[in-house]
């Protein structure tokens, strides 16, 4: 993400956010639950733009629920596309995204933001760079959906979330009971299917 003048890549989870406020963050897009409470470690960051989105993390539609829409893509969007806009006014910068755990929103997030700066390079070099920022990445595959459709990608990037999660499977068996337990049986069988 050079070409948004940001040197320093972050994903996180809640219970990491105080061990970043020393790491000049000077942008964050926190994705949190709707109604979630201010989150005090923020206010012993230094000068840092942010966006908030609330949305639970599913991918099916849920009783009182709010399931990720094209919308919020769109809203991670135009965060991108300011990053790029205020590139001349910085030297670098440090973009911090996280979600409740920094496994999946978080890291869908980050996956739209490199595809949308980097619109020529190859999904698989995508999904390399988010699991060298986030080894335990497994984003949300209704997120990573709607930006394929906004970004013009032609469903490269959905496959490529296959094969990312047939590689996170065979890396990590926890990945296999957390998804079951959490509903997200429909996404460990996108990762067998392309094993």
């Amino acid at each position: 993400m050079q070409t948004l003048k940001i040197s320093t890549l972050t994903i996180c989870g809640i219970d990491e956010l105080p061990g970043q406020r020393e790491r000049g963050v000077s942008h964050v897009l926190s994705i949190v639950d709707p109604d979630w409470p201010e989150l005090e470690a923020f206010q012993s960051y230094g000068v840092h733009d942010r966006t908030i989105l609330q949305f639970h993390d599913i991918i099916d539609p849920a009783p009182d629920r709010v399931l990720p829409q094209q919308h919020h893509v769109t809203e991670i969007l135009n965060f991108g596309s300011r990053l790029l806009q205020s590139a001349e006014d910085r030297v670098e910068g440090h973009l911090l995204v996280h979600c409740h755990m920094g496994v999946s929103r978080s890291t869908a997030a980050m996956l739209t933001l490199m595809a949308q700066a980097s619109p020529d390079e190859a999904e698989d070099r995508l999904f390399e760079r988010l699991r060298t920022i986030r080894p335990q990445a497994w984003p949300n595959s209704l997120m990573v959906g709607y930006a394929d459709e906004q970004l013009g990608r032609k469903g490269r990037l959905v496959s490529e979330l296959h094969r990312h999660y047939a590689v996170q499977l065979k890396r990590d068996a926890m990945f296999e009971e957390l998804m079951t337990r959490i509903g997200r049986t429909r996404e460990l069988e996108m990762g067998r299917s392309a094993a």
